[in-house]
């Protein structure tokens, strides 16, 4: 390969992988609404996160996963807890920024990962996997997105001029020869030029954080780069994705590890958003939940009804919301599964209906299929 187009095809990757922000300004308005969309992918078990310590049942349909938690869970009200593993979460609770809800689901009542993630994203009747919610939500706005991610994922895509990508770069630290070279050639290129100016002082603002090391793609990093880009560029909203929750077999041991991820990474953010932080939504979510008896590999499989939490500093948290449906045999999804009781897009809606203040009309263009929940989700 000639060294000409060796550069080329790294630059390539700078261009895909470390995209311009948009917003490059360092006066940030204190007072600028942002939101945070965090994707679980895999599957979340609503009944090992958001724990329903009062179902009885629970110790018989689960004798192994439940014994692994039993005593341990962290307290909330109605009779729920939070996993052992969500400590800042708890705290974050007590004060009164999550807003924990259970027995969600997106409407998809199938059990294939990919197309309930699809589903997730995109937020319509049937699917478009080239038009995401969050893409018509920054168009109606006129807001500036943002996804951690090698790739423009669904819920991004439909607003390529207002949605780019950054991922840290592992290429290693001595690439200053590289990149001079790149920029010699591509002084007649002012896009690219541009772009791989601007994705270099990306990673250079955020290594001054020490936020770039050895564990680049690590979630607890990648988050707290996400709020240091939100709270220093400007950005109006993020997107960030967490996998590993398909929890077939050993779950105990999986989930433990995996919200422990989940929280500190969370944390991360929060941190990194400083005085930003209470000016921001958080919304995670999970293509579906799992079945609620366990397996005979003491994990589980998957399910319906999940769990859905929206967090920030003035989110009306501090309480549970949804109605529980019960885990008797007849209160089942097909005598498996968490029945349903509610649509995730109705209260994602609501959130950034109230958090963006969007219109009825707007509304309906981001979600033309729900109808946002009425309560009030957030402090005044």
């Amino acid at each position: 390969m000639l060294r000409r187009d060796f550069l080329k095809a790294i630059a390539a990757t700078l261009v895909v992988y470390q995209s311009p922000l948009l917003a490059t300004s360092s006066k940030v308005n204190k007072n600028q609404p942002k939101v945070v969309w965090l994707m679980l992918k895999g599957a979340l078990d609503p009944l090992h996160t958001l724990v329903p310590t009062f179902e009885t049942a629970l110790k018989d349909l689960r004798p192994n996963l439940y014994k692994s938690i039993d005593g341990q869970c962290l307290a909330l009200d109605k009779g729920f807890a939070l996993h052992p593993s969500l400590a800042n979460l708890h705290q974050w609770y007590q004060n009164k920024q999550l807003l924990p809800i259970s027995a969600v689901y997106s409407g998809f009542n199938k059990r294939s990962h990919f197309d309930g993630q699809d589903y997730l994203e995109s937020g319509l009747a049937a699917p478009d996997l080239e038009n995401g919610w969050l893409a018509r939500a920054i168009q109606v706005k006129n807001k500036q997105a943002i996804s951690i991610s090698q790739s423009t994922p669904i819920s991004l895509r439909g607003a390529q001029q207002q949605a780019k990508t950054w991922f840290p770069s592992y290429l290693p630290d001595a690439e200053t020869e590289t990149y001079q070279a790149l920029q010699t050639l591509y002084q007649d290129n002012p896009l690219l030029l541009s772009r791989l100016q601007e994705g270099l002082a990306v990673d250079e603002l955020l290594a001054e954080q020490s936020v770039i090391n050895k564990n680049k793609g690590n979630f607890i990093n990648l988050s707290r780069s996400c709020g240091q880009l939100l709270a220093e560029k400007g950005t109006d909203c993020a997107m960030l994705t967490l996998g590993g929750w398909d929890s077939h077999k050993a779950q105990a041991g999986q989930l433990k590890r995996q919200l422990s991820l989940l929280d500190k990474g969370l944390q991360a953010l929060k941190v990194a958003l400083a005085e930003q932080w209470d000016n921001t939504l958080v919304i995670v979510a999970t293509e579906f939940g799992r079945t609620v008896r366990e397996n005979g590999t003491r994990g589980t499989d998957h399910g319906t009804a999940s769990a859905l939490f929206l967090a920030g500093g003035k989110v009306n948290g501090g309480q549970v919301l949804g109605q529980w449906p019960g885990l008797a045999d007849d209160q089942l999804y097909q005598q498996r599964d968490l029945q349903p009781t509610s649509n995730s897009f109705d209260w994602i809606a609501a959130a950034l209906q109230q958090h963006w203040q969007l219109n009825q009309q707007q509304i309906k263009h981001v979600f033309p299929a729900h109808t946002p929940y009425k309560g009030k989700l957030f402090r005044t």
